[in-house]
Order: structure tokens, then sequence, then C-alpha cells
């Protein structure tokens, strides 16, 4: 989606920081007189007036060793965005309007403590230059811009510090909708950071940190293609980054940075591979509805969004995506926010629903406690969270503050219990795993992510997984994690055993059974016929048709291991129509090179596990098997037969 229409659409938003912003105006009145102040070059570090952060491995974590995940929201300086309560660059009707409303979220009882600072282009825009995509760089103005940082932002964000807020520098504007290495987005953050890390009340001042970008899409990969995955792209993504990276050390700041993905802000997994190098690096991330597979009102504008995937599909795209750089560094969502269509008072469109269940808000929470690293925000306009009240709403009367299926109200809760401030645990009852009763099958080579609920006499629930000890009767079949995760390893049958001690000392046990089937089951639930375009498959008959040149199978997300197996055998019940190939695939991408078997005229084609190949003659490994099934020209139906293993 083009970033414009992202723009105009939040202008109809009125009042509203929404979200993923384009999220200033273009200003028609003359600047005052620029009269810029330089930096002095050599500094020594600013005494913070907070607990001093870094990053330890995949945690923040403060001085006396402890994991830190901070809460806060975001604000934007420019008429437009601040209600127009001032104009005409109004530096104190500025400073005053933005400190009131800290003043206001704190008194309404928000438990926030950081501010996601954005350097609004407002500010930095030459303004005798034409406006042409108002992204923050093409009229940026140096001048302008150190001439605010100490008049504006500076003076915001120690009235911020001293109000208990640590500072997310977000730089003007956003990424175009193509980057590439040298560029001049590149050389205009390489300016904007140079200023910003010298500057002698942020230089090694750890109460600041820098998220280097706002929502870059695609890059210039080395293949001369733009793209928003990919391992040459993210190779690419590593030397844009680093660069800036390098800039801001070889200035002698240590302040944390917060480095951004592609494809707006969600797409991580190459970063694995290509990490940032140096010390207190963590990623910034954006997450809405519709986003990693997560539900949806509606699909979202930057991604096409889906409309519903659960909470199993939000995690299974949370751990392909934004989990490869979570596991070995400490993340920070800088945008999110959700609320029914009915309110247009957010970007995302969806409701909270419940842990396990239908709807966004709650998922979310779960997730990025799951996660255990991820610091988050709302990013719902600060006026309308300085107006908020800690009283219930009615059944169908709800307004946007008060309904719990919008984000407010619920968040509001959330960060009160992150400071302990939580309800008193009731009288534990018995314990649930959501969406299972007795038992439950897995494939082979599959996992199922699950979550643990206790029940309260008078009726409550809440989430005990990472609370609660879990064990499997037998690890050869099935493995179990406290995280809440079971990973299916061979055929069989193991009972998994939860139990929880609540905090008034009652304990109370869960058992479950867990069938792990065959690898390859020819069920509607647990075949994909449109794995690569759209297919369809019938139980019954077992009967695929694929799309126009496409794809239908299995795919496992911890990667099948067959390399016990000697032999696969497949058998069609009907004749080849539609030049019907088997493949498999030992890396998680579908446009990798798999092991491929044609049937030709036969209706039989026997694999040599040990022996797979692919067109370029290099080994397929039988360990780690990520897609298996059935491509074909299409339109034609495939009777399968039979899908055997045989050691």
């Amino acid at each position: 989606m083009k970033r414009n229409l992202k723009f105009f659409v939040m202008l109809l938003l009125v009042g509203m920081l929404s979200s993923c912003s384009d999220d200033t105006a273009p200003v028609a009145e003359e600047p005052p007189k620029e009269n810029p102040t330089t930096p002095e070059e050599e500094t020594t570090d600013e005494e913070s007036a907070l607990p001093v952060l870094t990053v330890v491995g995949r945690y923040l974590k403060n001085n006396k060793g402890e994991i830190v995940n901070l809460h806060g929201f975001a604000q934007t300086y420019s008429p437009y965005f601040n209600q127009n309560a001032w104009n005409n660059y109004d530096v104190s009707g500025c400073l005053s309007y933005n400190k009131r409303l800290i003043d206001q979220m704190q008194s309404a009882g928000w438990k926030f403590n950081f501010i996601r600072m954005h350097l609004d282009p407002y500010w930095s825009d030459d303004t005798s230059k034409e406006s042409v995509r108002y992204e923050g760089h093409e009229r940026f103005s140096s001048a302008r811009f150190q001439k605010y940082l100490d008049e504006l932002f500076i003076p915001m964000a120690k009235y911020a510090i001293s109000k208990g807020l640590y500072i997310v520098m977000r730089p003007p504007g956003v990424a175009p909708e193509k980057i590439a290495v040298g560029d001049d987005y590149q050389k205009f953050l390489l300016t904007v950071w140079n200023i910003v890390s010298k500057h002698p009340d942020i230089k090694n001042n750890m109460d600041i940190m820098f998220e280097l970008a706002n929502e870059p899409i695609h890059i210039l990969g080395p293949d001369g293609t733009y793209a928003g995955t990919g391992s040459g792209h993210f190779m690419n993504l590593k030397s844009y980054f680093q660069t800036i990276t390098d800039k801001v050390r070889a200035n002698g700041a240590k302040n944390i940075i917060w480095v951004p993905g592609l494809s707006y802000q969600s797409s991580y997994s190459g970063y694995a591979t290509y990490p940032i190098e140096g010390e207190n690096i963590g990623y910034a991330v954006h997450v809405y509805p519709g986003w990693y597979g997560s539900d949806a009102q509606s699909p979202s504008a930057e991604l096409g969004g889906v409309m519903g995937g659960g909470y199993d599909g939000f995690q299974r795209g949370w751990d392909a995506q934004v989990m490869p750089v979570a596991n070995f560094a400490p993340i920070m969502i800088t945008e999110m926010d959700w609320a029914p269509e009915k309110y247009n008072s957010s970007w995302g469109k969806s409701i909270t629903g419940e842990v396990g269940g239908t709807g966004f808000g709650a998922n979310f929470k779960y997730i990025m406690d799951r996660t255990g690293n991820a610091s988050w925000l709302l990013f719902t306009s600060p006026h309308l969270l300085a107006q908020f009240k800690n009283v219930a709403g009615t059944e169908g009367n709800y307004a946007f503050l008060n309904d719990p299926e919008a984000c407010p109200w619920p968040v509001y809760h959330w960060f009160k219990e992150y400071v302990g401030e939580a309800p008193a645990e009731g009288d534990l009852n018995s314990l649930q795993v959501a969406g299972v009763t007795n038992s439950l099958s897995i494939r082979m080579g599959d996992s199922k992510n699950f979550i643990v609920k206790a029940l309260y006499v008078d009726g409550t629930t809440r989430v005990v997984t990472s609370k609660s000890s879990v064990s499997s009767s037998n690890s050869a079949v099935l493995q179990v994690d406290n995280a809440g995760k079971m990973v299916a390893v061979k055929e069989g049958q193991a009972q998994v055993t939860i139990s929880y001690t609540s905090a008034k000392g009652v304990t109370k046990q869960l058992v479950l059974t867990v069938n792990v089937i065959t690898p390859f089951p020819l069920t509607a639930a647990m075949f994909n016929p449109s794995i690569w375009e759209k297919g369809t498959f019938d139980e019954g008959t077992r009967t695929l048709v694929t799309g126009k040149y496409g794809f239908g199978g299995w795919e496992y997300a911890n990667g099948l291991n067959l390399s016990a197996f000697k032999t696969l055998t497949i058998e069609l019940g009907n004749d080849n129509q539609s030049s019907v190939s088997f493949r498999l695939f030992d890396k998680t991408s579908y446009w990798t090179d798999p092991a491929t078997y044609d049937f030709g005229s036969s209706r039989k084609v026997v694999v040599d596990l040990q022996n797979m190949k692919d067109k370029n003659g290099l080994t397929i490994d039988p360990s780690h098997l990520y897609i298996i099934g059935f491509w074909s020209t299409g339109d034609k139906p495939i009777v399968i037969d039979k899908v055997l293993l045989d050691y």
C-alpha cells in the first residue's frame, strides 16, 4: 500500500495519533529566523536520572541485574496531532500542551514508563522547498533540526524523564517505500543520528534511546530486486543499519539502539543470519490486527492481512517473523493498537477477545508475556488517554475508552498488573487448557502451543502457563516446556501432566493424553491444498486439486525428522493428468529448491530418504523437512491413495 494513502486515511481520524505514522501535516507559516546551536564534540557521560538500563543477552536489565520490560505511549509534536492547541512554531505552546498531557495521563492512573518521541519533521522541514511526500528527509534542514532539538525535543525529554519516563527518539517522518544502501534516506539518517548522538544532553544519557527509522518496507537486494524478506535483502539491511549504528558508536554514544525490520517493521527473520553487531542493540517491531496471522475485522492496510487466525495463527506468525531476533536480543513494540471498527479511533481494527480464542488484544498480551523480553506501548492519542477514567462502562452503552473490546480499557489494567497492582488471586478450583478437553492429536514433526488457565470458585479465570509445571511421560514421543509448547517427535502416545499452585497454596493438576500421529494425515484439518495457489481437498475421497502450477501438502514448523526412515512411498488412486510431482523441502521457504519426484505415467513414486537431491545435485537433509507435498499444473483431480514410511 502506498504510504501517502495511509497518511490521508489518518487525517480522517480527527484528533487522533492513530498508527503507522505519516503523522505530520505541511504547514504554510514562515519559520522564525534560524539560529542553530552546535553541541560540543567532546562530552562526558550524562548521569541518568532513572535506573540505568542496558542490553544483557536477550534482555533489558537494570543496574540490579533485574529484567525490565517497558510499557509506554507515543507523542508527536505538530499542531494537527496536538489538536491545534498551538501553531506557528510556538515552542512554548507545544511544550506546555504536551507536558500537560503527561501530567493528566499520570493523574488518570496510567502506569507508563517510556515515551516514543517523534522528532517530527514539522520542526526540521525547510519550508521554502516544495513538499513531495512529506516523509521527513526530502526537505530536511539540519540547522532547523539542531535548533529545535535544543529548544523543544530535549526540554520535552528532560521533563518526561523527571516524571519517570524513559525516552525512545524516532527520527523525523517515515522511511520511503524503497531504500538502498547509500541512498539519500540513509544519508539523512546518518545526519540525524550524528547530530543526536553527539549532543551533550543526549550522548550517554541512558534514559534516552534511539529507534533508527520508522517502517522501512522494501530494500534493494543483491539480485537487483526490492523486497521485504530474503537472505540477500537482509544482508543489505544489516549493512544499511550497521553503518548508522557504527556512526553513533564512533561518536562515543552508548545509548540503547532499537533497529527496525522490513515490511513496515513486521519482518525480522533475516536478522538471525545478519544481526546488527555491537552492544546495547535491540529491535523495534510494529504489531497490528491482521499482521502475523492475527485476527482483524478488516484486512490490515499495510500487509494485506487476514480476517482471522486465532491464537495459533498469531503465535505461528510471531514465531516465524519476530522470535528469530527475540531469541537473542530484546524487542520493543513501538506501534500497536486495536478497537472495533465502529469507534474509528485506532489504526488496527479488531477486538480484545480472550486468550486462546478469537480476537487480537488478549492474544497480543499473552504472546508478549510469553516472549519474555518484549517492551511495548499503546499507540493511542495521548489527548484521549488523558481523558481516561477508571469507571467501567455498561454493555450496550460503551465508549472507546471504557469498552473492554477496545485497547484503552484492558491495557490500562494490564499496565497496573505489570507494576504489581493486579487483583488478588481467588480460590483455585481447577485447571483448563484452552481449546482442549482430555486429549488431542499432533502430527509428527509439528508442534502445539497450549495455554493453561486457572479457574476460580468465583467464576473468574487467569492465564498461568508460565507459572505451571509441565512434564511429558514420554519425551521420546512428545517434548514439552513451561513456556507452553508441545513438540511431536515421533508417532506414539504420551501423557502431559500440568500442575499449578496458587498464591494461597492450593495445587491443582491436569493430565492430557497426546497422540502423535502420522506426519501425513489426509484430513481437511491437517492437509493444506493451498501452500501455493488456491486449491481444494476433499477428505472423503482424498482428492486434491491444486491451483494453476500450485502446491498442496503439509508444513512442519519445527522441521520433520525422517532421518531414521529408509523410504517414503506415495501412491495415487488415479492416473496422472496434470504433471504431478512429489516434492520435499529442507528449508522453510517454498521458493527454495526441493527434491522432486515426477510420477510421469506411473501412479507410484518411492523416495530414498537417505539419498535426496535437488535439481542442482545438492543434498536434501531428511532430518529437517519443512514442506512436503504435491505439485501440479492444476485444475485436475489428484487422488492420494497412500503415503507410507518404511524403516
